[in-house]
């Protein structure tokens, strides 16, 4: 199954130090800690509304009337409108007020969660996740704010942006940690109890807790809604695309080709009417840019690596039979390892690093994802621990620095050019996660194919061994079935299902170690890009200022 990226964020541009002379004075720590904990409730709230469904879709078909293939799609609605509505949400926030923002936004998102309660069949369903992926959108954008609320400037980005980073990184472990009881107490309507709870927490704290207002402008053009419109399309689409694809298969369902090319066409359209604005909603000309793309490229690759947990570990155990009741435990390594790793970049931290730290998640990446791949029909989560530590933290340390780069990239072009890195971030991110796990899920299935064909053509039902184990497997029935055809017949179906599910084993060995190669390469990529920069620069170091007489 295809899961959303369980890190979907929207970057939130630093605060501005007041144009008057005098600081404003520190808050109080205990106001301080009650923002910092709001903005701890946002995020997970945020990241269980994301995820809650993903990590649970097998346990929803029941409850739903659905297929595998049709439960799917409540991914694909949730996923459409998301991945773009915070492009057009940055402006409204100018436009309109932070505080009519926050407020409303979280009224928006408490009457949505509300409307889960009368969630009966799997249309309903639909409507619901659709209005869920829109009232969802704001909330990481309150997260990132309440954080930095009552943080200095200098700290904003070392502490603040960090601690949100991690924050959002739980919502994933934390939707399979809690999923259990949820579905205990009550199947579709029992996994949205809690997350109404949180909802209402977070909505009497936004209330009680209001932000600081900066100064309202009008931004908001309406060639800026055309522009969103075609962005929201095209996204949509195309995010709906890579969520379904492997569910329907990507060459058997027209439709699907039809629906990539209305995305194409319409970011296309996006494009065409933005080149030729004196004033764009988004600078596609920056967005080219060497620098850019390569931010761009860094992010892009990441993310795909980091589906190894998602769309892999998990979803392995998930093929063998294995419960989230089974993985409970290695949730919570997956949660420690992120809190752990968010924490030490916090200490370690320190401008210049930003690359160290890339290349510290990249090894963590790569030697994390090559454990996983000797994997067996035997392994169980706790011989998964160690390496799916390794990778959560790896996410947790990769995403702070990078988008650190990406605001001063930003910044130097001046606070309009925000929305133009925020584009870079969220496709690379909301885009890039769906993408990654369509990849890897359709690199799995193509891999399944070609180790069960290996495997049965050096099976033949002549060889000595293969009619022992048939006969093995047989005799369970051996009471209750007496013809000696049915009862042969059944023995060759349950070797059947062994050889299906060591041809899965293997294809996600494969996977895994596609992942660990693709992380070996990006490591490399990037020392051999530090190397030639460092060269670059004792050879033709920059002038520096001349002295004051």
């Amino acid at each position: 199954m295809t899961e959303p990226s369980d890190r979907t964020v929207e970057p939130v541009e630093p605060q501005a130090p007041p144009a008057s002379p005098a600081a404003p004075p520190p808050m109080p720590w205990p106001r301080a800690a009650l923002y910092m904990l709001t903005s701890f409730l946002l995020s997970l709230t945020q990241g269980l509304g994301m995820n809650l469904a993903a990590a649970n879709l097998p346990q929803l078909q029941g409850p739903l009337g659905a297929t595998s293939n049709e439960v799917t799609w409540l991914i694909a609605a949730y996923m459409a409108p998301n991945v773009s509505l915070s492009l057009i949400l940055v402006k409204v926030r100018a436009q309109f007020g932070l505080r009519n923002f926050a407020e409303l936004s979280i009224l928006l998102f408490v009457l949505v969660m509300l409307l889960h309660i009368f969630v009966l069949d799997l249309q309903s369903a639909f409507v619901v996740r659709f209005f869920s992926g829109i009232a969802a959108a704001p909330i990481s954008t309150l997260a990132f704010l309440y954080m930095l609320e009552p943080l200095p400037p200098a700290k904003k980005l070392s502490i603040g942006q960090p601690l949100v980073l991690t924050n959002i990184a739980l919502g994933a472990p934390l939707a399979r940690l809690i999923s259990p009881d949820l579905l205990a107490l009550g199947d579709w309507h029992g996994l949205y109890l809690f997350e109404i709870a949180l909802a209402m927490m977070a909505f009497a704290a936004v209330y009680l807790l209001p932000l600081t207002p900066p100064p309202r402008a009008k931004v908001i053009h309406w060639l800026d809604v055309v522009s969103y419109l075609f962005i929201a399309v095209g996204f949509g689409l195309i995010a709906m695309v890579f969520t379904l694809g492997r569910a329907y298969w990507w060459f058997e369902a027209p439709w699907l080709g039809v629906m990539l090319a209305i995305g194409i066409a319409s970011l296309t359209c996006a494009i065409m009417i933005e080149l030729n604005r004196e004033t764009p909603f988004l600078d596609v000309r920056w967005l080219a840019s060497k620098e850019i793309l390569h931010l761009a490229g860094t992010l892009l690759v990441f993310r795909l690596l980091m589906s190894e947990q998602t769309a892999g570990a998990f979803a392995f155990f998930q093929i063998l039979g294995l419960q989230n009741e089974q993985t409970t435990t290695l949730s919570l390594v997956v949660i420690a390892a992120s809190m752990a790793a968010g924490l030490s970049y916090i200490v370690l931290f320190k401008p210049g690093r930003e690359s160290a730290f890339q290349m510290v998640a990249l090894g963590l990446l790569l030697v994390g994802a090559l454990m996983d791949s000797n994997a067996t029909s035997l392994t169980r989560p706790e011989q998964m621990y160690v390496s799916q530590a390794l990778i959560a933290a790896a996410g947790v340390l990769f995403l702070p620095p990078a988008m650190a780069a990406g605001l001063m990239l930003a910044l130097q072009r001046g606070p309009t050019f925000i929305l133009n890195f925020i584009v870079v971030f969220l496709t690379t991110q909301s885009l890039g996660g769906v993408i990654g796990s369509a990849l890897v899920g359709t690199f799995i299935t193509w891999r399944t194919r070609f180790h069960l064909q290996a495997i049965a053509d050096n099976l033949t039902v002549v060889d000595p061994m293969v009619s022992q184990r048939i006969a093995q497997l047989a005799g369970a029935y051996g009471r209750v079935i007496t013809d000696r055809s049915l009862l042969n017949a059944e023995g060759i179906a349950l070797l059947g299902q062994q050889v299906t599910r060591e041809a899965t084993v293997l294809a996600y060995n494969d996977a895994f170690l596609a992942i660990a190669l693709c992380a070996a390469c990006a490591l490399a990529a990037m020392i051999l890009h530090l190397a030639i920069r460092a060269i670059r620069e004792s050879i033709s170091p920059e002038p520096q200022p001349a002295a004051s007489a």
